[in-house]
């Protein structure tokens, strides 16, 4: 699966999730550029990235994460 198309999947995840009109994900989109973005919305969204995407993230993996880039890189590897 190519970097965008994840970022897309990623993008509607964010959108239903967090209950966003709209929202332009980038690899360098952080909590910090998104409100709704919290911890308990966090971990709302990890679980729906592994439904959709049939995965499973280690607890270190996600604490590794500071942006959308490095969540896009794991799912990358999770991918192959």
């Amino acid at each position: 699966m190519e970097r965008q198309e994840i970022l897309e999947q990623l993008n509607e995840i964010f959108i239903d999730v967090l209950d966003l009109d709209e929202c332009n994900l980038t690899d360098e989109t952080s909590a910090n550029d998104i409100e709704e973005w919290d911890s308990l919305s966090h971990i709302q969204i990890i679980v729906a990235i592994e439904k959709k995407f049939k995965i499973k993230f280690t607890s270190l993996e996600i604490m590794k994460w500071n942006n959308v880039g490095e969540m896009v890189n794991s799912l990358e590897e999770k991918l192959k």
